[in-house]
């Protein structure tokens, strides 16, 4: 990686040493093959967790690192700049964990967040439908309460890491209102759960994603996370921090498609100069550097509004909006930089290019990402000037 970084503490620098570190040794070798053969990297996750990573904006009295956003999203970055199925992976599990860790109550956080913050449990969100697409309200997956269980009954589309997770964080309806919906913590192992075949994608191959079948399932009550018509709250309020993931992760993969294009410039010759002495190109890389680098900003700014206890959706949806659009632009010049060699798969740009894409889509699709932001303009409720205190 050729960022340059300001971190808040020398601590914090030597976290992102290790984990370029840790990176560019144990994922690059294994990124390339792993996505050829559409192998889900479970392994690595344990690895991870065992180092510490997959729990690193939690409290640390649950097994979390107790950092700040603006660090662990430049821990995403440094992942998805080598493998961005792991980066998004990591990003999910961090999702999956939002609910019993902001909603839960200590008996639940005691029992159950250790696990999954120490990296032996992998987490999946499940939340869209196949027919609901953007608008989770519309959602049709049930839980009837039952004595002292809930019955879920449905299915939830494009799971991230479905069938491969040990435990689901579910959003069903629990009444006909628009908004009667809520959250539940469901073990992989439950009966009457099971995953579909995976969906055959254009990228992220590596990262395993399944509809996930609910027949009949039961769940204890003690699993429901919040009081019953909560759970859409806490979907959209996991949402907010999920996109500084996503725009995080983005903004790795452009990073990593930068420095192979300019690599490559640096080394292939035409007409008697290396390709990057000419202007025409020399001004596509500066364009692409001016792209990766606005992504970082904007996505640095609204973790650092979060890290304040400030308002930071409009800023999280800005920043998703911005690092994917971005990655998508970077990752197709790196392409067109590499030329004929940029579209084999001797090089890794093409798969670049095509992990970007799903980026515009995923975590809300940046045309709900405009919505929002026009929304909250519309609304204007957290402008000015504030310190935070």
């Amino acid at each position: 990686m050729t960022a340059r970084r300001l971190l808040p503490s020398d601590e914090a620098a030597d976290l992102l040493r290790l984990v370029r570190d840790l990176a560019t040794r144990e994922l690059l070798p294994r990124a390339a093959e792993a996505e050829r053969n559409e192998e889900f990297p479970r392994e690595v996750f344990r690895m991870l967790g065992r180092a510490g990573l997959l729990g690193l904006p939690y409290p640390e009295e649950y097994g979390g690192g107790g950092l700040p956003y603006e660090v662990y999203l430049q821990v995403l970055e440094e992942i998805g700049s080598v493998w961005s199925s792991v980066g998004v992976g990591v990003s999910v599990h961090a999702l999956s964990c939002f609910g019993l860790a902001t909603a839960g109550t200590e008996e639940q956080k005691q029992r159950w967040l250790p696990d999954m913050l120490g990296g032996e449990l992998l987490g999946a969100y499940c939340l869209s439908e196949s027919h609901a697409g953007s608008d989770p309200a519309a959602m049709r997956t049930t839980a009837r309460r039952d004595g002292d269980e809930y019955v879920l009954n449905g299915a939830k589309a494009w799971t991230t890491h479905g069938g491969q997770a040990d435990f689901y964080k579910v959003m069903a309806r629990t009444s006909e209102a628009r908004n009667g919906i809520s959250c539940f913590l469901v073990p992989a192992d439950s009966p009457g759960l099971t995953a579909d075949p995976p969906e055959q994608k254009m990228g992220l191959t590596g990262s395993t994603t399944a509809t996930m079948v609910f027949d009949g399932v039961r769940v204890s009550a003690d699993r429901r996370l919040g009081a019953e018509g909560d759970g859409l709250k806490i979907a959209l309020a996991g949402l907010d921090s999920g996109r500084l993931g996503i725009a995080a992760v983005a903004t790795g993969l452009a990073q990593g498609a930068l420095d192979h294009a300019v690599a490559y410039a640096k080394e292939r010759e035409t007409f008697g100069s290396r390709i990057i002495d000419h202007q025409g190109l020399a001004f596509v890389l500066a364009d692409m550097e001016a792209a990766v680098q606005t992504a970082r900003a904007m996505t640095l700014h609204a973790a650092r509004l979060k890290d304040r206890g400030l308002p930071f959706s409009r800023e999280g949806s800005i920043a998703k909006l911005v690092a994917t659009d971005n990655a998508m632009a970077v990752t197709t010049n790196a392409v067109q930089v590499l030329g004929g060699y940029g579209y084999t798969r001797d090089f890794p740009v093409e798969r670049f290019m095509r992990e970007a894409k799903v980026m515009q889509i995923f975590e809300g699709t940046n045309q709900i990402q405009r919505m929002v932001i026009s929304r909250s303009l519309e609304k204007d409720s957290h402008g000015g000037i504030s310190t935070g205190d």
